[in-house]
């Protein structure tokens, strides 16, 4: 196959199977466009089971001092082969428009989730749609209400919004017969390809084409928006104003090897501050004292290695103090506390274990006298479930799009045959996206967001990555916040309401 952005071609998604009617939504959303009758019911087209065409709905609703009135698009963007225009695959979106905006000047901003392989319902209904789940009782649990509610913190009024969810997750579906499209479409380069088509073709589709643009993406999304804004402006002629990236993975190498003293610096200040139980907005006003160590006399000592025990003693005696275990302990690790035996020992007399997501966060361990345990994790493994039951009943009967699969909240079976380019994750990094994009374009603005308590993808290592990045004119453009919370730090109510403030701020340029 030739590469993705040469065989997708340009027609919207046209799919032929229409969707009839359901029960009135709980805000009593009105259909734009009705229902065929019975009679006038095409027949199945192929490939199988392509995704319903588009329905718009109405909606609104009423936060704090605002009224917001809106439009809710629910859909999907036909992939297709240039040359032969046999379908590739379906990407399902959830678009929310606000009434009454100037579509030339009114901002629309794309948010893409992780993984590889997670919805971008964890965004939508966790950090920046019109409802939200609430999900700020710890630990969470997989039988919560799925009850939505409206969100206070929503971005809509300050920017159309449009969640995406690349193929394989949510809805979208590979419709294309074979291992080939699942191959390319399952690639570092294949996948930014194929979203950055996918939102070129809602762009046009919708003449939003003089509207300034945004990016979100969160985790494995954070790691997209720079090669998705470089491939936008290269490829699809669709210039970004700005990204916001959230608990991104810059350079994976400084998250996953083993004999990279850089992955114990990193981690070390989010291991404290679920010691010291942080949760304030300014999530490093408490963490001054762990920084200055983690990157000077804890990162030399890590050099001068296990075989000087003068550095093994000091290191042993400083982490134990920070992290609160063991100065034994930590000495059988050589000074070199990595996220899982933090999660374990912490708890291991309560019988508990922490979560990797927010280290504040404990569950049972369900083999608590054993060498290691296979568990589910407190937080990740316990709101997935809520949350893929409060996207299905959302698409189904309030926005009028029901759909006959499960939604794929978290498709763990994409991650393992993901394509990393030939050299595999640990030596994949977007760093060098940003530092390109940031440099041709002086207008584009960038908002890094971390949770103090996050091991997953830990603030301290953005924090030492964004030190690389030259402030090309203006430092102020590429900007570090760091909240109370975990990986998913818009679960917290003063994080959210932060986030919500900061990327307010950049997206109307302040």
């Amino acid at each position: 196959m030739a590469s993705m952005s040469s065989t997708l071609a340009t027609a919207l998604c046209l799919c032929c199977i229409a969707v009839g009617a359901s029960a009135e939504a709980p805000d009593a959303a009105t259909t734009v466009r009705p229902a065929p009758p019975e009679a006038a019911q095409p027949a199945p087209t192929a490939p199988p089971n392509p995704l319903p065409a588009p329905v718009t709905t109405s909606h609104a609703i009423n936060p704090p001092g605002r009224a917001l009135r809106f439009k809710a698009i629910a859909g999907a963007i036909r992939l297709s082969e240039a040359q032969t225009g046999a379908p590739l695959a379906d990407v399902a979106y959830v678009a929310f428009v606000l009434d009454g905006g100037d579509a030339a000047k009114r901002p629309v901003t794309f948010a893409i989730n992780g993984g590889p392989g997670a919805s971008s319902a964890w965004l939508n209904l966790g950090a920046m749609g019109p409802w939200r789940l609430p999900l700020e009782a710890a630990p969470a649990s997989p039988s919560a209400p799925a009850a939505l509610i409206e969100n206070a913190d929503t971005w809509l009024d300050f920017t159309d919004l449009v969640f995406i969810d690349p193929p394989g997750t949510g809805y979208s579906r590979i419709l294309a017969k074979g291992d080939e499209a699942r191959r390319q479409l399952y690639s570092v380069s294949g996948d930014i390809d194929a979203l950055a088509v996918a939102i070129r073709k809602w762009i046009t589709a919708n003449n939003r084409l003089s509207s300034p643009k945004f990016i979100v993406g969160e985790s494995y999304g954070g790691f997209r928006g720079p090669k998705l804004a470089r491939r936008l402006q290269d490829g699809e002629g669709v210039g970004i104003r700005g990204l916001v990236l959230i608990s991104p993975v810059l350079d994976f190498s400084w998250f996953e090897s083993a004999n990279n003293p850089l992955t114990y610096v990193t981690r070390l200040p989010s291991q404290a501050a679920a010691v010291r139980k942080l949760d304030a907005t300014d999530g490093r006003s408490a963490l001054a004292d762990v920084e200055a160590y983690a990157e000077g006399p804890y990162l030399l000592d890590l050099l001068r290695g296990e075989r000087d025990p003068a550095a093994l003693a000091r290191m042993s005696e400083k982490v134990a103090g920070f992290t609160g275990l063991d100065p034994a302990f930590v000495r059988r690790l050589g000074g070199r506390l990595d996220s899982a035996s933090f999660a374990r020992e912490r708890g291991r007399d309560e019988g508990k274990i922490a979560s990797a997501y927010d280290a504040r966060v404990s569950g049972f361990d369900p083999q608590p006298h054993a060498a290691s345990s296979d568990y589910s994790d407190p937080v990740l493994d316990a709101v997935k479930t809520p949350l893929a039951s409060a996207m299905a009943d959302l698409t189904a009967r309030r926005l009028n799009w029901p759909i006959e699969a499960r939604y794929e909240i978290l498709n763990e079976s994409v991650a393992p045959q993901w394509e990393w380019g030939g050299h595999g994750r640990s030596r994949s990094e977007a760093l060098t996206d940003l530092k390109r994009a940031m440099a041709i374009d002086p207008q584009l603005r960038v908002l890094i967001v971390h949770g103090a308590t996050d091991e997953v993808t830990p603030y301290f290592a953005s924090k030492l990555l964004i030190d690389q990045v030259p402030t090309f004119g203006d430092p102020d453009r590429l900007r570090l916040r760091v909240y109370g919370g975990g990986h998913m730090v818009y679960f917290q109510d003063k994080s959210r309401a932060a986030l919500r403030e900061d990327a307010k701020n950049l997206i109307e340029g302040r």
